[in-house]
């Protein structure tokens, strides 16, 4: 997913397996989705929650940015749940 003109970023990885995982869930059910980065978690919820303004200008990754709102959105307009869990999974 990508291309280097479209810019992204160490996220990138992660808020592609969030969109696929987003896609392969029935959007009626609930999904949690557990994860190990921070990162994603800021990511999504800058753009959740009633009176956001925020913008995808000179984002990095806004198209997959892009594509993870739609995907957001179809669910909550379907009445369905989606909670992101942050998970340890990396230990000293």
């Amino acid at each position: 997913m990508g291309r280097e003109e479209e810019g992204s970023s160490s996220n990138h990885p992660e808020l592609a397996a969030f969109v696929l995982a987003l896609r392969g869930a029935p959007v009626t059910k609930a999904v949690l989705y557990l994860g190990d980065n921070q990162a994603l978690l800021k990511a999504v919820k800058r753009w959740v929650g009633e009176g956001r303004k925020a913008t995808l200008v000179r984002a990095l990754d806004a198209y997959i940015l892009l594509e993870t709102i739609q995907e957001l959105q179809k669910r909550t307009t379907a009445g369905a749940a989606t909670f992101l869990v942050k998970v340890k999974a990396h230990h000293a």
